[in-house]
């Protein structure tokens, strides 16, 4: 004969040994005996046989979980090696513009070279005239402009434009800086080494000279005071930027080097065939403060003419100290009307190419 067992599964839930111990207490306390009792016995009896129950629960649940435990969480370790998201080459600094080639693109957005500080500080005025610029003749009145103006009164100081030596400082009645002597007046040339080359630049019509030949200079010396000699038609300065002291021809364009004015940028144009041969057209170039509304300012910037081009410019023509915005260049070339929308930056110089085929 088989013999039972009476101990209790122990994979066997709480609920199962509850069940079978209210099935044994109904089986000794069945109805009929209940009723063998007085009623106030009855109830007392009831009321122990529910405390015996709840006490029964209590225990069961304080027993421990038989669930397998979880270990403390953790945190993942990471991959060996970064997901493809993470590979990816990162960004330039943003000081740093993405290499563009002006022929390829719509327009490209540099850093320029704008390393001369401004020969007239505030608040004499800085600014160069617009009325003037450099290539232009004054709507054919006048020759080509070599350099930019800066009207002010006589005496104002004149201050060096970047640290060097003094290559030049007097008059030019025996050695001739322009087309002919007399020309500049009182002038005085300065020798700096900028940007890995060797430049010039040179003050012209001055009404006092302050430096001599061989004398260093620290950028912001004053050099000598605003005047109205040599051919000037009013008190001014006269700036250039040159890469020969003595060569009116080899003059390069001061916007392009100038120290910008704070929230201003440049557009240098240039417009070749398709062997890089420079070629002319009536420029124009509109300012759009708002791209899709109508343009608030317009400018007919000269283009360089021949004399200006013997050395090698990337461009030959330019705007200086233009609001940051959208600008529209447009000419008629051969009867076809030509059109390219570029942006201006603070602090950025712009460079648009055209090549006409």
């Amino acid at each position: 004969m088989k013999k039972i067992s009476t101990r209790i599964p122990k994979k066997r839930g709480h609920v199962t040994q509850i069940g079978k111990l209210h099935e044994c207490l109904l089986k000794r306390h069945s109805r009929n005996s209940f009723t063998s009792y007085p009623q106030g016995i009855r109830e007392i009896r009831v009321k122990s046989l529910f405390l015996l129950l709840a006490a029964i629960l209590l225990a069961a649940c304080a027993q421990p979980a038989t669930a397998t435990p979880v270990p403390a969480s953790s945190p993942s370790p990471l991959p060996s090696s970064p997901s493809p998201l993470l590979t990816s080459s990162p960004l330039p600094p943003t000081s740093t513009l993405t290499p563009c080639d002006p022929s390829a693109a719509d327009y490209c957005l540099t850093d320029g070279t704008f390393l001369l500080q401004r020969p007239i500080a505030a608040p004499a005025n800085d600014a160069v005239d617009r009325a003037y610029p450099y290539a232009s003749t004054a709507g054919g009145t006048r020759e080509p402009h070599h350099g930019v103006e800066f009207p002010n009164a006589s005496g104002t100081p004149v201050l060096a434009a970047a640290d060097g030596t003094v290559f030049y400082a007097g008059d030019d009645s025996s050695t001739r800086f322009g087309p002919w002597t007399n020309f500049y007046g009182n002038l005085v040339v300065l020798e700096h080494s900028l940007a890995s080359r060797t430049i010039f630049t040179l003050y012209g019509h001055l009404s006092i000279v302050n430096v001599v030949a061989g004398q260093p200079v620290r950028a912001g010396d004053k050099i000598g005071e605003v005047g109205a000699t040599g051919v000037a038609i009013g008190s001014h300065l006269h700036f250039e930027v040159r890469l020969a002291p003595e060569d009116y021809a080899s003059t390069l364009n001061p916007e392009l080097w100038l120290a910008l004015h704070p929230g201003a940028g440049v557009l240098s144009i240039r417009l070749a065939d398709g062997d890089g041969n420079f070629v002319t057209a009536p420029l124009s170039v509109q300012y759009f403060p708002d791209a899709g509304g109508a343009f608030t300012q317009a400018w007919q910037p000269d283009v360089y003419p021949d004399e200006l081009l013997i050395i090698n410019h990337w461009e030959n023509a330019a705007l200086g100290n233009l609001a940051p915005g959208h600008y529209r260049v447009t000419f008629l070339w051969e009867g076809v009307w030509q059109e390219r929308w570029v942006e201006v930056q603070a602090g950025k110089l712009t460079q648009v190419e055209f090549v006409m085929k």
